[in-house]
């Protein structure tokens, strides 16, 4: 495979430049949007779609795995195997996402039923979960486009920073659905 010259790697980035952009503003103005839109409300007769909670924290579960798994493989040079990996965290959180909305769009919001200390627990967990995947995003974005336009000294720097943060976002999502799953009406 011949190796891409610098304006070549440019050119690439600058390509994806206005969609991480975008994407990192549209995602979490769309999300608060659609999080107030009941489909009730509308007229639009859906059962609420309250099996995906589970379904959707255990993907977050998966990414967090993912996430381990694909730097552990890349520490052990395996880059075809991180790239995967990685590829595959990509989508999980998009899924998780789609689920995320649609779970919203049908469905209540579960008030979390815990008291004293626990509820300071629970809600400072909640809103650096939700601060940090708002984060996430552009960092995930950037990261990934800096390996597809291998300037790998610049993807590794910025995935020290990444990483970290998506793994804190992907397991403070399971620790959420844990600390309210006793709270939701079925």
């Amino acid at each position: 495979m011949k190796e891409k010259n610098i304006d070549e790697k440019y050119s690439i980035e600058k390509k994806f430049n206005a969609l991480i952009i975008t994407l990192s503003i549209a995602v979490p103005v769309l999300v608060a949007i659609l999080f107030k839109v009941k489909l009730k409300d509308y007229g639009i007769d859906v059962e609420p779609l309250t099996f995906l909670p589970p379904i959707y924290a255990f993907i977050n579960g998966i990414t967090a795995m993912l996430l381990i798994l694909g730097v552990y493989a890349i520490k052990n040079g395996n880059k075809k195997m991180h790239q995967n990996l990685m590829q595959s965290a990509i989508a999980c959180s998009v899924v998780f996402l789609v689920m995320y909305v649609a779970y919203h769009m049908t469905s209540d919001s579960t008030p979390f039923g815990g008291v004293g200390i626990i509820r300071y627990v629970y809600f400072f967990i909640l809103i650096s979960h939700i601060l940090l995947s708002i984060a996430v995003i552009p960092l995930v974005l950037i990261t990934y486009v800096k390996a597809l336009s291998e300037r790998f000294d610049k993807h590794k720097k910025i995935a020290k920073i990444t990483f970290p943060i998506w793994l804190y976002v992907a397991v403070t999502g399971v620790i959420v659905y844990l600390m309210i799953a006793p709270y939701y009406v079925y």
